[in-house]
């Protein structure tokens, strides 16, 4: 019962005995901002200052606070590992771990077929081979959908697969949003970003924003400036995602168009 208490004074919010307290109360004054709404914000009121209640004298001992607290950071880790963005990062890892498995089936039925064999003795292993490409199908479905809902914006902007891995590169949607546009921009290039730290070479124009048809099927001079337009729709759409979730898509949608324009005509 404490640690619940606990929590929603971390969550900001008033506690129901706070309430009745103040309930025919007039002119309160309060140290929290938590407690706005139950009167004049003072926290630097003498009352505040002089007065240092000790938990101990109301049999709230250290040992009782710190059990209470264990209750709160369990609670969270769990929460905090069962996020739809953590789930999309497994299913991301699941993904590329089944298109390895599909390139391994089938460079052995390739090589296989090299050689004059009968149908059955390959069939267990084309039946393996096609059980693969249907999971990859279903998972794909799963990331898609999961997508769409815990990032509509983000989705819509870059595509639900692109925005996925995006936040499995970022290692989490609200790390992602408090990214720079420039480092969403080259985000699964880190060995390029690095040969050109190292040797010098041009550094990398993008990263897995590249599986976009608007920058892979432009012209090589174009995408550097695509890419630069695109990254800054998606740290854009990211932030409304995570912070506002309010519907911008549109709006994003008719800019960056916009900005394609425009890069063609120069």
């Amino acid at each position: 019962a404490i640690a619940q208490r606990i929590q929603k004074i971390q969550q900001n919010k008033i506690l129901t005995e706070e309430k009745q307290l103040t309930k025919n109360t007039t002119q309160l004054t309060v140290n929290e901002k938590r407690l706005q709404k139950l009167g004049k914000l003072k926290p630097d009121d003498p009352l505040f200052t002089q007065l240092t209640p000790n938990p101990n004298n109301y049999n709230f001992s250290p040992d009782l606070i710190h059990k209470a607290q264990l209750i709160i950071t369990k609670k969270s880790v769990h929460e905090a590992l069962q996020s739809n963005d953590l789930q999309i990062i497994q299913m991301v890892n699941a993904y590329d771990d089944l298109i390895q498995i599909s390139n391994t089936l089938s460079e052995r039925l390739t090589a296989w077929s090299l050689i004059p064999t009968p149908h059955e003795k390959k069939t267990p292993y084309t039946n393996v081979e096609k059980t693969v490409h249907q999971q990859m199908k279903q998972l794909e479905e799963l990331i898609i959908k999961d997508m769409k809902q815990i990032a509509p914006n983000m989705s819509t902007i870059s595509s639900p697969m692109i925005a996925a891995r995006l936040v499995s590169i970022a290692g989490g949607l609200n790390r992602l949003a408090l990214m720079p546009a420039s480092t969403i921009q080259i985000l699964g290039a880190e060995k390029a970003l690095f040969r050109f730290k190292k040797t010098g070479k041009k550094p990398p124009k993008h990263g897995i924003i590249f599986q976009h048809q608007i920058i892979n099927q432009a012209p090589p001079s174009e995408r550097g400036k695509i890419a630069r337009a695109l990254a800054t729709k998606i740290t854009t759409a990211v932030k409304a995602d995570v912070f506002t979730k309010r519907d911008i898509s549109k709006q994003l949608l008719q800019d960056l168009n916009i900005r394609l324009k425009e890069i063609k005509n120069k």
